[in-house]
């Protein structure tokens, strides 16, 4: 542990040249005494580490010292590829590995592009979640995350619709979507490929041997068409409508985007008043009725009755309330 801080503490150094006790102790998550304990062992080590008194002092090292300390360990490589989501990291438990491959990387580059890390850290940043949100990282994520680093199979019993079941899984690739983290896995005795919630895994047991991974496995590619047939899945009734052109332009914020383009390409000519008439799939008449009464008056529905009985219902709710 302590060796590990050492390195830190010169490689630090060799990055911004100058730093106070204090900067180094938050940067290294310790006291001001123990950063002078260590300023003094690499000094007894034969490292030049300098110390400037007064009150713009700090340590710094001296003659252009520069340690051959940066071979990247294949985690921190792994890592660094990551480091423009530092929450995903922090929760998949790779944060340390992370830090210490932007600070091996910095002080290898030239003194000149040694800023590039913090100016791309003060342009960029992802926010994952969704609005008005408030994730809560997966508490076996880790444990998920190294067997997917790893390649090594693994057994977990997972909370589904009706029961909780037991799967010996090939974990293939984590996918965070809108805060919530899913695992993209192999189930052997299946011979197939499924997508799990990582927050409905309730035990992992890892095990020791790894399995041959699929070159041809495209994460990103598996995804995106597991994504739309999920969209699709879902969409078991149909209702017709009729949108203004307003409610045209609202309609792939109200529902599946994918479905609302498809159902308006295949509408047909506007009426006398611009309206369009299409018809929709949606999960069901309730989830509809919630969806569509984000676009107000831009939106008639047409079919079933049922449904346009609840926005009849609505409407005249509506006046009472508001006394026409």
């Amino acid at each position: 542990m302590r060796a590990a801080r050492l390195i830190k503490m010169v490689l630090l150094l060799q990055a911004r040249h100058s730093m106070t006790a204090a900067e180094l102790a938050r940067e290294l998550e310790v006291s001001e005494r123990t950063v002078t304990r260590d300023a003094q062992a690499l000094s007894e080590a034969g490292v030049p580490v300098y110390a400037d008194r007064g009150r713009a002092g700090g340590y710094r090292l001296v003659g252009g010292y520069r340690t051959r300390l940066t071979g990247l360990a294949r985690s921190e490589a792994e890592a660094l590829f990551l480091s423009g989501v530092p929450g995903a990291l922090r929760e998949m438990g790779l944060e340390d590995a992370a830090s210490a491959a932007r600070l091996k990387v910095s002080a290898a580059l030239l003194p000149s592009l040694r800023d590039a890390s913090r100016s791309a850290a003060q342009r960029f940043h992802l926010d994952a979640p969704n609005w008005f949100t408030e994730p809560k990282a997966p508490g076996l994520l880790p444990a998920v995350a190294d067997a997917v680093w790893d390649d090594r199979r693994f057994t977990a019993r997972y909370r589904g619709r009706e029961a909780e079941v037991e799967r010996e899984l090939e974990p293939y690739g984590l996918v965070l979507k809108a805060g919530v983290w899913y695992l993209c896995a192999r189930v052997p005795e299946q011979e197939s490929y499924r997508v799990y919630r990582i927050d409905r895994f309730t035990a992992v047991a890892a095990g020791g041997e790894r399995f041959a991974r699929d070159e041809e496995f495209d994460l990103p590619a598996f995804w995106q068409e597991r994504a739309e047939q999920f969209a699709r899945s879902i969409l078991h009734a149909e209702v017709v409508v009729r949108l203004s052109p307003a409610g045209a332009r609202g309609l792939p914020y109200a529902v599946d985007p994918a479905s609302a383009r498809e159902a308006l390409a295949g509408a047909g000519a506007p009426d006398e008043d611009g309206w369009l008439t299409l018809t929709l799939p949606v999960e069901s008449e309730q989830v509809a009725h919630g969806q569509l009464a984000g676009l107000g008056p831009e939106v008639e529905v047409l079919a079933p009755e049922t449904l346009r009985a609840r926005f009849a219902d609505d409407a005249a709710r509506l006046a009472r309330l508001y006394g026409t």
